[in-house]
């Protein structure tokens, strides 16, 4: 295992060297952004001749995220340069916190959301992260563990959402059911079991159907990265498969911590539903 593990990180540590030095042959400037942004301007005009509204959000959007990317290029440097689990593990606590957050604001009518969202997000993230770490498949430094981490928490913190608002949005739509059942001698449980099912459903669709299609409608984020920075396609691959497994498990656990945590929430301590805002 241990002669895997170091197998493992010395092909990382091969494909990060190589993926520098072509990248150090295309350097990026402040004004290729700029010259980028006149993909933006299309955007922006074709909300404006439509007169959709978003010419607004767009703009605010776009400079969000160019300031916190690089505010996060900048952090992740000085982590990178300082070689310390402490920071590495600070920094991955800290967007889980950012991902509740986010995630919290999208179901705010159900009591005690954050701590719904916290648990769908952190037990999918220390799970799939631990378990990487632990079977050796990435080295415990930053450069590895902070993307991988992101990836995870990003994926996460979507599937969480849409699977407590969809549950949300049945319980609104179907209280009648819920009530007649609960009226009947059903537990809440048993009154949302159809709710559950179909909100981890709807929230895993996206991650299946992009593992579908993978490789043939479009080519992954990672991947595409290792191809774009040197590294043989057939390794990228390598690396691009064990991020699906690895998303997939992530989002499934995220999906279903939450819809089982949420119907707690949506039902009284007398066994009634909620009424939900």
């Amino acid at each position: 295992m241990r002669e895997s593990r170091q197998a493992g990180v010395a092909m990382s540590e091969a494909w990060f060297d190589k993926g520098l030095a072509v990248i150090a042959a295309q350097q990026f400037g402040y004004l290729d952004v700029v010259a980028a942004l006149a993909m933006l301007a299309i955007a922006v005009v074709l909300s404006c001749r439509e007169r959709l509204g978003l010419e607004k959000d767009l703009l605010v959007a776009s400079l969000r995220a160019f300031v916190q990317l690089m505010a996060i290029g900048y952090v992740i440097d000085l982590i990178f340069g300082a070689e310390r689990f402490i920071w590495v593990l600070l920094m991955v606590v800290a967007m889980a916190a950012f991902a509740t957050f986010t995630s919290t604001r999208r179901a705010r009518a159900l009591p005690g959301s954050w701590w719904i969202m916290a648990a769908a997000i952190g037990l999918s993230a220390a799970l799939t992260l631990g378990l990487m770490l632990g079977l050796g498949i990435i080295d415990s430094r930053a450069r590895y563990v902070i993307p991988i981490a992101g990836m995870i928490i990003g994926n996460t913190m979507t599937v969480a959402s849409v699977t407590v608002v969809r549950l949300l949005e049945d319980a609104r739509d179907q209280r009648p059911r819920i009530e007649a059942a609960l009226a009947l001698g059903a537990t809440p449980r048993q009154a949302a079991d159809d709710l559950i099912r179909g909100s981890v459903r709807l929230a895993m669709v996206p991650v299946i159907d992009s593992t579908k299609t993978m490789g043939i409608v479009f080519l992954p984020g990672a991947m595409t990265g290792m191809i774009l920075a040197g590294a043989d396609p057939l390794e990228a691959v390598k690396l691009q498969v064990v991020i699906m497994y690895m998303l997939a498990a992530a989002t499934a656990v995220s999906a279903t911590t939450a819809a089982l945590l949420t119907p707690r929430r949506l039902f009284t301590p007398q066994q009634q539903l909620r009424r939900l805002g």
